[in-house]
């Protein structure tokens, strides 16, 4: 198998990157690589950029406004993001939604929401993590009662990200509670807007509002807002499972991770000298460097296969699993890279334009946030222990 890139993807590489050049802000690129928090506008405008270039929705049909790349030139457009520090493409509607609705929707749901999500009039947040229904996600209990054309719905969804910019919710809803626990679940699209429903959200430890609590109580959701069948949920739920994990070993990410902490380790010092030349720190980049090299050269063999039209198998599960793996290791060893400027850290040093004396350089003010927050990294997506089970049976039979 050829992992080189043939002469059209390294053009296309070359594309993206003169785009990158010509249209992503120095500013913005550099609050990416220093971790700091970006606004609803920062994310809104770099999702407009996209789309007017007609590349925001990359794995879409053509027919709705997608671009036609096959899978490897959706890793080349990922990777090269990455490496440019560009805001990350926000996944909810154009990489988790949009396939279901592809796949399970309506005709109606399809002009009504796939349009609205291109363009950024509707900004969408999932609900699936309930408090008692997290990786056990078929325990879930939100309760959808059917009440002639509408659905009373009531419960709450948890650590929902970015909940509280969004417009709409894809939820899943306990529609059937006699059947057997994944057999009666729906998959419910809900108006934010609508009476009885509430965010909270919830203080992480940089003190940031990353994720949210939403309650419903006594909502009334229009029957036609329905995906698919009733109590079909749960085959939607995998089947959008499967996109969530595209691109899930975050090679871009790693490899853009990586450098920012060779750049770290050239201006700390150990002993008079830089910390890159100190040899334990030394070591520890380049095991991680070539755990990183092989994985690169594993999802390539995935991506290889994925253009050729072959599924992927329990590999997708392995590259979850090393993936995250890997950028914890990395955002670990930043940590210790950065010494005593990695604790204690100051939420307002993680805001743009913050000027906050006493928290070191400001390649440190994110340095701690991230690796409590990418701790969330072997949990999301399907847990990594999971993943080991799902590779236990399909590899081994177990």
């Amino acid at each position: 198998m050829d992992l080189n890139f043939s002469d059209d993807e390294l053009a296309f590489r070359d594309e993206v990157r003169a785009f990158l050049k010509d249209n992503l802000s120095p500013v913005i690129a550099e609050r990416v690589r220093l971790g700091k928090r970006l606004s609803k506008s920062d994310i809104e405008d770099w999702h407009a950029t996209l789309n007017k270039r007609g590349w925001l929705a990359n794995n879409w049909p053509v027919e709705h406004g997608g671009t036609g790349w096959n899978a490897i030139y959706r890793y080349i457009f990922e990777e090269e993001l990455c490496l440019a520090n560009a805001p990350r493409t926000l996944p909810f509607g154009l990489s988790m939604l949009a396939p279901v609705l592809f796949k399970f929707g309506s005709k109606e749901q399809q002009e009504r929401f796939l349009p609205r999500i291109l363009d950024g009039t509707d900004w969408w947040c999932q609900g699936y993590s309930e408090p008692q229904a997290g990786s056990d996600l078929a325990s879930l209990k939100m309760k959808a009662v059917r009440d002639g054309d509408h659905y009373v719905v009531n419960g709450q969804k948890t650590w929902t990200t970015l909940g509280q910019y969004a417009d709409w919710i894809f939820c899943l809803v306990r529609t059937d509670p006699e059947a057997r626990a994944q057999e009666g679940i729906s998959f419910l699209l809900i108006d934010m807007k609508t009476p009885g429903v509430t965010v909270r959200p919830i203080t992480l430890i940089d003190g940031g509002q990353e994720v949210n609590e939403v309650f419903f109580e006594d909502v009334r959701v229009p029957a036609e807002n329905l995906v698919g069948q009733e109590n079909k949920g749960w085959t939607y739920a995998k089947y959008l499972l499967t996109h969530e994990r595209t691109n899930i070993a975050g090679v871009g990410f790693s490899t853009a991770a990586l450098a920012h902490l060779k750049e770290i380790c050239c201006k700390q010092m150990s002993s008079g000298k830089p910390l890159l030349e100190n040899p334990y720190f030394a070591g520890r980049i380049a095991e991680i460097e070539i755990d990183l090299m092989a994985m690169a050269t594993t999802n390539l063999r995935m991506v290889t296969k994925a253009a050729a039209g072959q599924a992927p198998g329990a590999e997708s599960s392995m590259l979850k699993i090393k993936g995250t793996e890997i950028r914890q290791a990395i955002n670990d060893l930043t940590r210790r890279a950065v010494g005593r400027y990695a604790m204690p850290f100051v939420s307002e040093a993680l805001d743009s334009g913050a000027n906050v004396e006493g928290v070191g350089p400001d390649y440190a003010a994110a340095v701690s946030p991230s690796y409590f927050n990418n701790r969330k990294l072997s949990i999301f997506g399907g847990s990594n222990e999971v993943q080991r089970n799902i590779i236990s049976k399909a590899i081994l039979g177990l």
